[in-house]
Parts: C-alpha cells; sequence; structure tokens
C-alpha cells in the first residue's frame, strides 16, 4: 500500500511565501514522476509543475519563475517553493506521483490535498 501525504499549506498574504511537502511510503520500489497540481473552487484541476526522477522539470506558465518543484529521491518525498503569492493562487494543491511498487506495478498515486489560501 502506497501513500501521499502532503504538508504545508496555509494561509498567507499576497507576495509571501509558503513551501508545500509531499512524503511518499509505503511498499515502494521506484518513484518516477512527481508532480503538483491544484484546484481552485469551481475550477478543473491544473498542472502546477512537475520534476522526472532525474530532476528535470515542467512549470505552468502561471507559475513559472514564482514557484520552484524539487525532490529528495532517498527520502521520496518532493517540494514546492511558493514565493510571490498571489490571491489567483488560491486552491487546494495536490501530490502526485507515478511509482512502482514492490509488485513491479507501476500507477499513479494522488495525496489528499493541501489547502493554500492568499489573501490579505
Amino acid at each position: 500500500q502506497v501513500q501521499l501525504v502532503e504538508s504545508g499549506g496555509g494561509l498567507v498574504q499576497p507576495g509571501g511565501s509558503l513551501r508545500l511537502s509531499c512524503a511518499a511510503s509505503g511498499s515502494i520500489f521506484r518513484v518516477n514522476t512527481m508532480g503538483w497540481y491544484r484546484q481552485a473552487p469551481g475550477a478543473q484541476r491544473e498542472l502546477v509543475a512537475t520534476i522526472s526522477s532525474s530532476g528535470s522539470t515542467n512549470y505552468a506558465d502561471s507559475v513559472k519563475g514564482r514557484f520552484t518543484i524539487s525532490r529528495d529521491n532517498v527520502k521520496n518525498e518532493e517540494y514546492l517553493q511558493m514565493n510571490n503569492l498571489k490571491p489567483q493562487d488560491t486552491a487546494v494543491y495536490y501530490c502526485n506521483a507515478d511509482l512502482w511498487d514492490n509488485y513491479m506495478l507501476l500507477r499513479n498515486y494522488w495525496g489528499q490535498g493541501t489547502q493554500v489560501t492568499v489573501s490579505s
């Protein structure tokens, strides 16, 4: 059984910063691509950023230059450093990962989500 658990969300003023973390645990053989997605009220879930196992990154245009995704392959964790936050960044942020479990099955997993609210 595999779990992704996010932490680090909260309330922040415009222009502020937050750092999200996601820890993958359980019967994991190898974690491939990891990513962050977000879903605002009334909107579809959208890609924020992804990072491959080798460290290649991809960002949504709306967060380029403000957000940085990183990972620790030893700990099976990923992070999202969010700077210069804007009210339109308000959403539930979800951790996502493609990973091989100990049964050598490649599956996609989601975390439970963490709320980020940007407001004065």
